[in-house]
């Protein structure tokens, strides 16, 4: 994890300048040293309560034993020594408790986490729910719950799945009734009765905190008693583990929620996944039938409110599988440095007596290990960029805001798919690097792989985040947000041709983003959805190229070239950088041929021929 920090550093400091931001008046009081003292504080917690029980929450799964779920001991400590250093509401107001750190300051300190743990996790879902609740709650909505969340008392979920509707959320059955006819007095807002079953939702049920706060989508039923078909019938509902009242403190009476099972993954096993039953009688609560809960927004906006969450999850898992993709870098890079196998290539090494080198040593080895760090650092440059784009979008000048806001939308499917996929990959190199023994549990790699297999799915699936950017994110608003893309990788192109030794990497990238803007244009020529859509993920996959290319070579444009041989850190930017224009932007021409053709191989493929 010490290798993480340097790297840290450089991209905060040297390339983005975070720094700067403390000339703006929300973030006066900092500098580099408040900075500096927060990546401390969650270097050592990582180090200390995360890291060293890693293993543990691996092997010890969640188990239910008939009255509650029981998890390790670490894991309590863990969460209070997070709950403790403040960074649940790190980028909150002052007057609400909270830091007004920048948000790449928190994102870039929420990555120490990940690579120590990412299984027993951070406040990602709970300072989702609470930042939901802060722009879509009542005033009594957010100081009875997103208060007491970003102060770690109370966590949070999102339930949005259930067992017939994964990701088509449309197809959602819960349901919530007013509670009664005097339902819209109640202090904490719109009273109703949720019923339905909801599933795959992490963290829904522990100990950890006093109390869970399920944000929940079902839909209201029509004069006629029926649900409203599609997404226009839904609303969002906070609905409570245990019932609070109006200040805060809770009543003693348990919701109606019961768990129904625990659901047992792959990987991530330290966070508890569990399937909720909402409202089906277990603890019958204040003489009704079904679990009490809140609305929060408007009727009908149930997914517009909780995309909110949603697209804040979604970086945050990008961020999560960057740290993997990393960890499993710098354990593989370990192990190579101190394995010996083998002898050189070539006369010496036919020799028996040499002796055996390190398998670093071998250029193979080298490729495996450079193709790791070009996607890890690579994807930790996405998402540290996004973040700089987040808070450009809440503090920046309203054009600068403006164009951040669009950039995200078009960033963010990537930002949550591309690490998702290609740090996939570094895993599986990770466990190559180590042999026979990366395929054992002696080892943390093969862990590592399977904690990060979950990200292509949760928060969107792989095909769902493709089918967004092509079919939505490019082409929203006329296509701005993919011209100011364009403007700002051109911008990077046009810097790098004035120096001699960047010029290849330009010319390559920029003739990589006339393909992506020519397969684009090709996809929706005939202006068929299904056409467009059916090479989807070859065309993310392509964009996500070329924007982690775009990020390379904007970072060695703050290398000053006098250094780009000689400093060690650098040394190993400029090969990275390089393995990925010689090794990987290669390929965004083969994924675009069926693109820009509209291929209808998979489309057409008859159900019965499989």
């Amino acid at each position: 994890m010490s290798s993480l920090r340097p790297v840290v550093d450089f991209l905060l400091y040297d390339w983005l300048k975070v720094d700067q931001l403390s000339q703006r008046s929300r973030f006066s009081d900092h500098s580099r040293d408040t900075f500096d003292a927060v990546l401390d504080t969650c270097e050592r917690i990582a180090r200390e309560k995360y890291a060293p029980h890693n293993r543990l929450v691996d092997t010890e799964e969640p188990r239910f034993d008939g009255e509650k779920v029981v998890l390790p001991a670490a894991t309590k400590q863990a969460w209070e020594a997070y709950a403790e250093s403040g960074m649940l509401s790190a980028a909150q107001d002052y007057d609400i408790g909270g830091m007004q750190l920048p948000y790449t300051v928190e994102a870039a300190a929420g990555a120490f986490f990940a690579v120590a743990s990412v299984s027993i996790g951070g406040g990602l879902l709970t300072v989702g729910n609470a930042n939901l609740l802060m722009a879509h709650g009542t005033d009594l909505q957010k100081q009875v719950f997103a208060l007491n969340e970003f102060n770690g008392r109370f966590s949070g979920t999102m339930c949005l799945s259930e067992p017939q509707a994964g990701s088509s959320l449309s197809d959602v059955a819960t349901r919530a009734t007013p509670d009664g006819p005097d339902f819209e007095s109640d202090p904490l807002g719109p009273r109703y009765r949720v019923r339905g079953n909801k599933m795959w939702i992490s963290a829904g049920e522990h100990e950890l905190t006093e109390n869970i706060v399920h944000l929940v989508l079902a839909k209201i039923p029509g004069p006629d008693g029926k649900l409203v078909a599609g997404t226009r019938g839904i609303s969002l509902f906070l609905v409570p583990k245990k019932l609070v009242g109006p200040d805060g403190q809770l009543t003693g009476e348990r919701n109606d929620i019961a768990l129904a099972g625990l659901n047992h993954k792959l990987g991530w096993r330290g966070t508890t996944n569990t399937l909720l039953n909402f409202g089906e009688g277990k603890f019958p609560v204040r003489g009704g039938a079904g679990a009490i809960g809140y609305l929060v927004g408007k009727p009908g906006e149930g997914l517009r409110c909780m995309f909110h969450m949603m697209n804040e999850a979604r970086i945050g898992i990008g961020m999560a599988a960057t740290a993997l993709g990393l960890a499993g870098y710098y354990a593989s890079l370990d192990y190579a440095k101190q394995r010996p196998q083998g002898r050189p290539v070539g006369p010496a090494g036919k020799d028996p007596g040499q002796p055996q080198v390190r398998i670093i040593e071998h250029a193979d080895v080298k490729r495996m290990l450079l193709a790791q760090k070009s996607y890890g650092e690579g994807a930790l440059a996405l998402m540290l960029y996004c973040a700089r784009l987040v808070d450009e979008q809440h503090t920046g000048a309203p054009e600068a805001a403006d164009e951040a806001r669009l950039l995200l939308e078009v960033l963010t499917p990537i930002a949550k798919s591309w690490p998702s996929e290609f740090c996939l990959e570094a895993n599986s190199l990770a466990i190559q690097v180590h042999g026979g023994y990366g395929y054992t549990r002696d080892f943390p790699v093969e862990q590592y792989w399977r904690d990060q297999r979950l990200n292509m799915i949760h928060e969107g699936t792989h095909g769902i985040q493709a089918a967004d950017l092509l079919g939505r994110k490019v082409v929203m608003e006329g296509g701005r947000g993919l011209q100011l893309l364009a403007g700002r990788i051109n911008a990077t192109i046009e810097a790098a041709l004035q120096r001699p030794h960047l010029a290849e990497h330009a010319n390559a990238l920029a003739k990589a983003l006339q393909r992506v803007g020519a397969a684009t244009k090709a996809a929706w020529a005939t202006g068929d959805p299904s056409a467009a859509l059916a090479n989807a993920v070859p065309y993310m996959q392509a964009f996500g190229h070329l924007v982690i290319a775009w990020m390379w070579l904007d970072v060695l444009l703050t290398v000053p070239a006098q250094e780009q041989a000689r400093t060690p850190a650098h040394v190993g930017r400029v090969h990275a950088a390089r393995y990925f224009f010689h090794y990987e932007l290669p390929k965004v021409p083969a994924w675009l041929a069926v693109v820009e053709t509209r291929d209808p191989t998979c489309a057409q493929m008859p159900e019965e021929a499989f």
